[in-house]
């Protein structure tokens, strides 16, 4: 007789017995090593646009501090932005050269070629960046585009008509062309039209005229050497997505050829950046001061009188620091997980992280190198602002959820102040949204390259001859405006100032999925129901009332308008709520507390 096999069964623990913590089963991702950072570096090499954006952000405005980097490493990312301007510039200058040196040996038959490649790069240019861009662009843009391919497309039938059309052929087309215009087929005054011959026969016998078969064959050859630099760009970029970019090769970073490129300039912002990027001193333009959290998500502030709590004998001082350390224990315990998990839990919570940051405004500040990034100095600004309340300098506790592979970040910063017998609460949640679909496709795109067949690779390329010298002209243009930028704009000595904006968000999609949504909103939840929670304990332990604060956040948790306290007043809130007020004192409502919450 067998027996069947029965997996161990978890063991009940005793009553109140806290939950003993499982080990993760594996450790949180470095930021240089995060598919985040793997998915931007992948995107400097997919889409120009962003790569300049980075570029110049980064490299070029030197002056400027580098945003927080969430969950993803600023200086990897503009490692291989460089590497790939690089790799464009050599592969624009191979095919530009090549149109130069083709339109020379080919008699100048190739230079025909350059008037609808520009009407290609006209029309790009129309139409904009936009996926939906307006109808007073498609519309031009589409126009232009069609004009420029059919030129192209009338020029290359010449072309091969002039290569592979024999001379004997064209003779006899002639000839038998002037018998029937000498039997007066058409007429002797429409066979004595100027040109007529050259125009109706530009295709056979006048073509041996106007073009030679060697030139023909010329511009087709010069054709096929620029397929293949195009054909060659894309393959050297796949190669870099099974590489270096690869998710097995990516984590080792001191292998990653885009690291080890020489360099002053580049060497020197790289330590900056990775100085700057995951410090808890934030230095913040004015106009943009949460730069590189993401978007803003529900930000509210609220405040409450500091009423002592007739229960109590005496009150307690009630300090920023004491509430924060009522807030940070509740926090931690987010981290645990059910009592009966074990060790299968994978929540992106077991990982939340909680730190203090300071913001200080850059303005003011001599030399980038200036900024108090030393562990003593934030310390004395930590301890000075946390109490202090002010406007430009602030201090917030920073709770941080990386989900999705860091492709979703959950930050919450909470800021408490107490003035005037008053509490003040400041909570700003902000989101940083998934990576942009193109870019999530790099390895997909790379993979249908490099297993595609000879001829699938050969159409790709061929397609993309047509624009190929006004792309390579743009972007070696580009590539002198940069440099031009870069030696007499005057960045190096520049007075220091924020971040302008994040590569990060540079490359975020504007919403994610539904399921992504939902964690967002679950971090969220179980964040902000802690912190309340805190300031709750809080309050009730140094001897004050709780009521009015815990009846607030009720409010605001619901999506109401949080009016304040209203003594003898009859209000309503929500769209189908209603009131009613009587003498004498107001009857209990259903979910209200009393003093002490």
């Amino acid at each position: 007789m067998s027996t069947a096999y029965v997996p161990q069964q978890p063991q009940p623990t005793p009553a109140g017995t806290p939950p003993t913590p499982a080990a993760p089963p594996q450790a949180p991702t470095p930021p240089h090593a995060s598919e985040a950072t793997r998915l931007l570096c992948a995107g400097a090499y997919m889409d120009a646009g962003y790569r300049d954006k980075v570029i110049e952000e980064l490299h070029l405005n030197e002056q400027r501090i580098v945003a927080p980097s969430l969950g993803f490493d600023a200086a990897r990312v503009l490692a291989h932005a460089l590497r790939a301007r690089r790799q464009e510039l050599t592969w624009a200058a191979a095919i530009l050269g090549l149109w130069v040196v083709g339109t020379a040996l080919t008699g100048g038959l190739l230079g025909l070629f350059l008037g609808p490649s520009l009407y290609l790069a006209v029309a790009a240019l129309i139409r904009g960046r936009s996926e939906q861009p307006p109808l007073y662009r498609r519309v031009p843009a589409f126009l232009v585009r069609w004009w420029g391919r059919l030129a192209f497309a009338f020029l290359l039938v010449v072309t091969v008509i002039a290569a592979f059309g024999g001379s004997d052929d064209s003779s006899s087309y002639g000839s038998s062309y002037d018998s029937y215009g000498s039997s007066g087929l058409y007429g002797d005054s429409f066979s004595d039209s100027p040109g007529f011959s050259d125009v109706l026969f530009v295709g056979s016998g006048g073509l041996d005229d106007l073009v030679e078969p060697w030139q023909a064959w010329a511009t087709l050859f010069m054709f096929a050497l620029i397929a293949l630099c195009l054909a060659g760009q894309r393959g050297q970029f796949a190669r870099v997505m099974g590489a270096e970019l690869s998710p097995q090769r990516f984590p080792d970073a001191a292998a990653d050829p885009a690291e080890q490129a020489e360099g002053q300039r580049f060497q020197r912002l790289k330590g900056r950046i990775r100085l700057e990027q995951h410090a808890p001193l934030i230095m913040y333009h004015e106009a943009r001061p949460f730069c590189g959290a993401g978007a803003a998500y529900d930000t509210w502030v609220l405040a409450v009188e500091l009423r002592p709590d007739s229960t109590k004998k005496e009150q307690q001082p009630l300090g920023n620091r004491a509430v924060l350390e009522k807030i940070r224990p509740l926090l931690e315990q987010l981290r645990l997980p059910a009592e009966f998990a074990g060790h299968t839990v994978r929540d992106r919570l077991r990982w939340l992280e909680i730190d203090e940051c300071v913001f200080l405004p850059a303005e003011g500040l001599r030399r980038r190198e200036d900024a108090p990034y030393t562990p003593q100095a934030f310390e004395e600004h930590r301890a000075r602002a946390v109490e202090e309340g002010g406007e430009k300098r602030r201090h917030f506790l920073r709770i941080r959820v990386g989900g999705w592979e860091e492709e979703v970040v959950v930050t919450v910063f909470v800021r408490i102040h107490t003035q005037g017998r008053m509490l003040m609460l400041e909570v700003a949640p902000h989101v940083l949204t998934p990576v942009r679909e193109d870019f999530k496709d790099a390895d997909r795109t790379a993979h249908r390259f490099r297993h595609n067949s000879a001829l699938g690779k050969a159409a790709w390329a061929i397609a993309r001859v047509p624009g190929s010298a006004a792309r390579s002209l743009i972007t070696l243009g580009k590539g002198l405006t940069h440099v031009w930028r870069l030696l007499t704009g005057g960045y190096a000595g520049s007075l220091p100032e924020g971040p302008a904006l994040s590569v990060r968000e540079l490359g975020s999609l504007p919403v994610g999925s539904l399921f992504q949504e939902m964690d967002v909103a679950r971090y969220l939840k179980g964040i902000q129901d802690r912190v309340a929670n805190g300031v709750r304990a809080a309050l009730a332990d140094a001897g004050y009332q709780t009521g009015e604060f815990v009846q607030k956040i009720v409010n605001i948790s619901n999506g109401g308008v949080n009016i304040g306290r209203i003594e003898g007043s009859t209000f309503a809130v929500g769209s189908h709520a209603s009131a009613t007020s009587t003498k004498g004192g107001s009857a209990p409502q259903k979910g209200s507390t009393d003093g002490n919450g």
